[in-house]
């Protein structure tokens, strides 16, 4: 059985590395014309997506390329003194398995997992599918294949020719971020230097692995503002005007936008579709259910739909019609949950009152002061994320997916599921 996946970012290799162990034939389809490498911002796996890359032997490349960000220095707006924070103790206490690592890093490891046996064609794009399989490309002659999947990200293309426009899917949640390079100045080593205010946080860290430093900025917007997604000197004054004045070394970051050699910037904003599958295509990863760029762990969800979706397809005999249904069931619970730690998230990274501010760094200082046991209970109160990632449970789908009912569990044993 032939299968295309569009997407070579985290679902996409993911999903290939497990079709492939339960003998379908894969080819990946991506725009770019080599593994992107596009800068990018540090992304976190919790404990399912940690289970699953141990299950794919890749773990310990993982775990070497993990930032190690373990201290924050927050700054709120219009306080000089700042408050310093040991993220280590908080990361521990949100969740007993978790790591967070580069995007572009994380998406070699799993190209890297099962380039051998995938074929990828870079440099190209789909352009039409025909209900009977067969797919047209920007630069490839057609080719027939027996299922079709999109896991090319939130502002997806197989979604797009398949259900239509994404704005009938899009839920904007009133914000926005940008991510760009620029140097190392500050020396930050395992560290995070955050500045918050009302409506607007950005925070600047490094890695001893990357040669510079990231940038992350955040921002409420009460409305949707009016840019082309191409249009990038637009998108950097949109971000200028956002952050003027907030502070002279975010002004001094502000200045890298005309030097840095990569740069993001894109609204905040989840997806929500009735079905994630139309006859012999379906969708997994952000081009399927979205839960928030850089707010709702859309990484671990990834990792998750794409490793589930492959069960389910080995399980079913490669039988759509059947694997489709039972992917989508098998997902629900997570995406509903995920779409929640966004909306949550959006809210306590980017207050709304000076209120907020000091809470966020308050309370990030009294969970860090505390020994493990009660920070650990005070963040399962306080924190959706904490709650939903540490009770997903995720089938375990063996590569003959002839077994069926043991589960990962939220303690990451292959075992029945109960905790």
């Amino acid at each position: 059985m032939r299968i295309l996946i569009s997407g070579a970012s985290v679902a996409g290799p993911v999903l290939a590395y497990w079709l492939t162990r339960n003998g379908f034939s894969v080819t990946v389809v991506e725009r770019s014309p080599v593994l992107r490498k596009t800068g990018g911002h540090a992304v976190d796996l919790f404990r399912p997506a940690m289970d699953i890359s141990e299950k794919m032997g890749v773990l310990p490349r993982v775990e070497e390329r993990a930032t190690g960000t373990n201290r924050m220095t927050l700054y709120r707006e219009g306080v000089r003194r700042p408050v310093r924070v040991n993220l280590a103790k908080i990361f521990s206490a949100a969740s007993e398995r978790h790591v967070e690592v580069m995007r572009d890093d994380l998406s070699e490891i799993y190209y890297d997992a099962a380039c051998n046996d995938v074929e990828y064609l870079f440099g190209d794009s789909i352009t039409e599918i025909s209900p009977d399989g067969e797919v047209r490309f920007e630069n490839s002659a057609p080719r027939r294949f027996d299922l079709v999947v999109g896991a090319d990200g939130l502002h997806s293309n197989v979604r797009r020719l398949v259900f239509g426009d994404e704005s009938q899917f899009s839920s904007y949640i009133g914000a926005y971020l940008g991510v760009l390079n620029l140097p190392n100045t500050a020396g930050l080593d395992h560290e995070l230097l955050i500045h918050v205010g009302i409506g607007r946080t950005v925070g600047m860290y490094g890695a001893p692995h990357l040669g510079d430093a990231r940038a992350l900025f955040l921002f409420r917007s009460e409305g949707e503002l009016e840019y082309h997604h191409r249009d990038v000197p637009r998108q950097k004054e949109l971000l200028r005007d956002a952050f003027d004045g907030m502070h002279p070394e975010v002004d001094r970051w502000l200045d890298e936008l005309d030097r840095t050699p990569a740069f993001y910037f894109d609204s905040i904003t989840q997806l929500h579709m009735d079905t994630w599958s139309r006859g012999m295509v379906t969708l997994v990863g952000d081009a399927a259910y979205c839960p928030g760029p850089a707010v709702g762990g859309s990484t671990t969800l990834a990792v998750v739909g794409a490793y589930v979706l492959a069960g389910e397809l080995a399980r079913a005999g490669g039988d759509h019609e059947r694997a489709f249904p039972a992917y989508e069931r098998a997902m629900a619970e997570h995406v509903r949950g995920s779409r929640a730690v966004g909306l949550s998230a959006a809210k306590t990274l980017i207050p709304t009152s000076r209120l907020g501010v000091t809470g966020l760094a308050h309370g990030s200082r009294l969970i860090s002061a505390l020994p493990a046991g009660p920070s650990r209970a005070l963040l399962r109160l306080t924190t959706k994320s904490a709650r939903v990632y540490n009770s997903m449970i995720v089938d375990d789908y063996p590569p003959d997916a002839t077994a069926s009912g043991s589960q990962v569990n939220s303690g990451g044993v292959l075992g029945s599921g109960v905790e």
